[in-house]
């Protein structure tokens, strides 16, 4: 009889968690989860994310202002057509800038057709395009004469370096992480959509009553009860 009680108390604990877990599964609204379906497939519509166009946009204009600073640093040597017949035709590795100005156009072409033409979800690229420019720029800044050259041979390869690791950070911590959350978000939205579906409509909180939990020990008391008054009735 002692045992009694505490597996009534089990019992009754047991049916409460199934009873508010099948509230909760019933609680979902297949209209919100429909909605937030459709809204994640409509990103993926789009064919890029948000925040890979943003990279995109970030890599043209890398090469865009690499170019603008090129072109300034042709008119202020002597004019553009005089200085690209000199950087272009009679190119020198020592005194050129024309290589910083063909490295980002590298960078460009290599980004855009791994992230935006490919989609590609991996790193590999990103790390082919900035080690390739590091080395070249640290090679061409400890051989080459532009120091010599005035203000442009410092700016074109600091920026040149720059650029190519924030992109890469951009990439590495942002893009990438990003829409491996979303892919996460869109997986737990379809499974909760599928566990919805297979619950029936009519289901209602009347379906699950359960009868109120009796107090601990109570049957142990109406036995005690009836024992001590079994006395006084022979009496």
């Amino acid at each position: 009889m002692s045992h009694l009680p505490e597996d009534m108390e089990n019992t009754l604990s047991g049916s409460q968690s199934s009873h508010a877990s099948l509230r909760n599964v019933h609680s979902i609204n297949p209209t919100q989860i429909m909605a937030r379906i459709e809204s994640y497939e409509g990103r993926e519509k789009k064919g890029i994310s948000d925040v890979r166009r943003t990279f995109c946009l970030f890599v043209t204009f890398d090469l865009l202002f690499v170019t603008l600073l090129w072109i300034i640093e042709l008119n202020v040597n002597g004019g553009i057509e005089n200085t690209l017949e000199k950087e272009v035709v009679h190119y020198d590795y020592y005194s050129s800038y024309f290589d910083i100005f063909l490295l980002a156009v590298f960078r460009f072409k290599v980004l855009i057709l791994a992230y935006a033409v490919c989609k590609l979800r991996h790193w590999w690229a990103i790390a082919l395009t900035t080690a390739v420019t590091s080395a070249f720029l640290l090679a061409k800044v400890i051989l080459s004469k532009l120091f010599s050259q005035g203000a442009f041979g410092y700016v074109l390869p600091i920026i040149s370096f720059i650029l190519a690791w924030i992109e890469t950070w951009f990439l590495d911590f942002k893009v990438l992480p990003q829409e491996a959350e979303e892919e996460n978000r869109l997986q737990i939205v379809q499974d909760a959509s599928e566990r919805a579906a297979l619950i029936p409509g009519g289901l209602s909180d009347g379906q699950f009553y359960s009868p109120p939990e009796s107090e601990a020990g109570s049957e142990e008391e109406a036995e005690e009860k009836q024992d001590s008054e079994k006395p006084l009735l022979e009496l």
